[in-house]
């Protein structure tokens, strides 16, 4: 079966201005895209910029004392929050300025019309918008990825240390070691820092928590 292309119906005033319309739109589609890229990356960086460069987002410096296997999970998160965030710096730099390559020019199709400027700028600003929102939700994604692991080093469970539960005709201390000299035993206790002399010791033994029995 042949199929025969039929002329259509005369275009009208109302036709033609709405083809100009849509061929000024095309025009200017690439631009708006691009100018929005750079919105979003500016805005993006800078937020992200105050919630690192402002001590926002700032969690322990030690994520050794952090409970197996949260230590690990951390690194994971900041491991996470870092590739995000590259994929999404490229992202939006490849949306506001497109591929780092120069143009190529596609060979004609024998029996077709080559491609004009105006179908050439509208297949890149659908590249460009795809990268943009990309871009957008990976840097999103690192910022939740770096909040994440910054709350998991402030709220996650501590490693437990060896504690030491001290007896003195004063009392009772108990806490983490920290310390022996000029005979005092410094311990690290629930209420602070505390030293006990060594030589009024009446009991000194190891013990896996210190709470009240």
């Amino acid at each position: 079966m042949s199929w025969q292309a039929r002329p259509g119906p005369e275009g009208t005033p109302a036709d033609l201005i709405a083809a100009r319309r849509g061929r000024l739109l095309l025009r200017g589609e690439l631009a708006r895209v691009r100018e929005a890229a750079l919105a979003w990356r500016n805005g993006l960086g800078a937020l992200l910029a105050g919630l690192i460069g402002f001590g926002l987002l700032k969690g322990r410096t030690d994520v050794g004392s952090l409970a197996p296997p949260y230590g690990a999970l951390v690194g994971g998160l900041l491991l996470g929050a870092l590739l995000c965030g590259a994929g999404g710096g490229v992202l939006l730099l490849r949306a506001a300025h497109g591929r780092p390559a120069a143009s190529a020019l596609p060979a004609p199709v024998p029996g077709t019309l080559p491609a004009g400027p105006v179908t050439a700028g509208h297949a890149e600003a659908l590249r460009a918008a795809r990268a943009l929102i990309r871009g957008v939700r990976a840097t999103v994604a690192c910022a939740v990825l770096l909040t994440a692991a910054v709350a998991l080093t402030w709220y996650g469970p501590a490693k437990d240390g060896p504690l030491l539960s001290v007896t003195t005709p004063a009392g009772t201390s108990c806490g983490e070691p920290l310390a022996t000299a000029g005979g005092l035993l410094r311990l690290k206790t629930e209420t602070g820092e505390v030293s006990v002399d060594l030589r009024r010791v009446l009991t000194l033994k190891a013990v896996a928590s210190c709470a009240a029995p």
